[in-house]
């Protein structure tokens, strides 16, 4: 990367660290089961509410519990099961007129990452009726406080429940992007083990990995505060502790409320204190190739964490002594290298694997400058990369082995 634009990144990077004690974060009021939603709902005098999901959700029985706890407080609410997993333009537009036409004035979203993206898009739409998404895509641009939102992750990976960004695609423009705002952060979050228990093993495998990268990227960047430090390490250790036990087993209540707290942690780490690499590259994947950000990240990860280099080793080495995979006394580059290994041998035996097919190499320049632009200036990453390095990364990842 060119000098000069490097050094615009960092500057841009370190005003926003001096800043971060004066903007107005907000963590959602935790809540520990869905028994507690007609009780808020009243307390927040509110009526109507649209609940945020998807087909697999509806179909899994999910929502019932929901269900029967509006019904018995006399709580009217209409689904909209229609978002898809990287949810679209289209599918904001057509709950933001289901809304309106029903009377709502609150949302639940129910779902892992992509229902309460999309119920956050709603609550832009609603709280900015002649703003497009488009027009809020960034950083800044939602102003006003959204309806009553309430999230409940059936799925502990994503974090969204605690965090300030929605990230859309826009499926005519085959784009996706990100709208990052403080109104966008959940009222509440329900963190409930049931929801989750009905998630497939590989589900939980990807999106637990979806939570270790949060954790990963918030503590290894450069605007990290004590605070977020303290949760991404806290994140770390319970991921490395109850993953795998999660993934073999669905009815470990325990394991899942503790992956549910992980996630929740590491969003509110990468809140503040942003992603990376990976998650730039994850996203362009997923935007031209709907490839599962869950999955897009878990593969990714080893390979911008070696491509950091030693830049990020002291901080990688923390992790993996926070991981319980090396010692306080080993070196830097050591530690580092272990905990890359462990994070290839935890995909390894929940069979993610090692590669993402689908790539093709004529896309991998275009691919390459849009997760360019989406990172550079604002994610403050160990190391710089511009498009050039990060194709390479790209190259990595693909696995070509049944192509011609």
């Amino acid at each position: 990367m060119l000098f000069i634009k490097a050094a615009f990144c960092r500057v841009f990077q370190t005003a926003f660290r001096l800043a971060l004690p004066i903007l107005p974060y907000r963590e959602p009021q935790i809540v520990g089961s869905v028994r507690h939603l007609p009780e808020i709902l009243l307390k927040e005098n509110k009526r109507g509410v649209l609940i945020v999901t998807d087909r697999g959700i509806v179909a899994n029985g999910l929502t019932a519990s929901v269900e029967t706890a509006l019904r018995s407080a006399g709580i009217a609410y209409t689904i909209y099961d229609q978002t898809q997993p990287n949810p679209t333009v289209c599918n904001v537009e057509e709950a933001v007129a289901l809304y309106r036409a029903q009377g709502c004035d609150s949302l639940i979203a129910i779902g892992g990452g992509s229902a309460m993206d999309c119920a956050k898009g709603i609550g832009a739409r609603i709280a900015h009726p002649h703003k497009t998404l488009r027009r809020m895509k960034g950083i800044l641009r939602v102003l006003r406080r959204l309806p009553l939102l309430i999230a409940i992750p059936t799925t502990a990976g994503t974090g969204s429940e605690v965090t300030l960004a929605a990230v859309i695609t826009d499926s005519d423009r085959r784009d996706k992007y990100a709208i990052m705002s403080f109104p966008l952060i959940p009222h509440y979050a329900v963190l409930d083990a049931a929801m989750t228990v009905s998630l497939p093993p590989h589900l939980t495998a990807t999106t637990g990995m979806d939570a270790l990268t949060h954790a990963v990227e918030a503590y290894i960047g450069h605007s990290t505060t004590k605070e977020t430090r303290r949760l991404a390490l806290d994140a770390v250790q319970l991921v490395f502790a109850n993953i795998e036990n999660a993934y073999a087993d669905g009815q470990d209540l325990q394991a899942r409320e503790n992956m549910l707290h992980a996630a929740y942690k590491a969003g509110a780490a990468f809140s503040k204190s942003y992603v990376g690499y990976i998650h730039a590259v994850a996203h362009s994947l997923g935007g031209q190739y709907g490839t599962p950000h869950g999955l897009a990240n878990a593969v990714i990860m080893p390979y911008v964490l070696e491509a950091y280099g030693a830049s990020a080793h002291r901080k990688l080495h923390e992790l993996s002594v926070a991981a319980g995979v090396c010692t306080a006394e080993e070196s830097h580059a050591s530690g580092a290298e272990k905990f890359i290994r462990s994070i290839r041998r935890l995909n390894a035996s929940m069979g993610i694997p090692g590669k993402l097919t689908g790539i093709r190499r004529e896309d991998i320049p275009a691919l390459a400058k849009h997760a360019e632009r989406e990172a550079n200036p604002l994610y403050p990453v160990p190391k710089l990369m511009g498009a050039r390095e990060l194709a390479e990364i790209y190259h990595q990842v693909a696995d070509w082995s049944d192509m011609p």
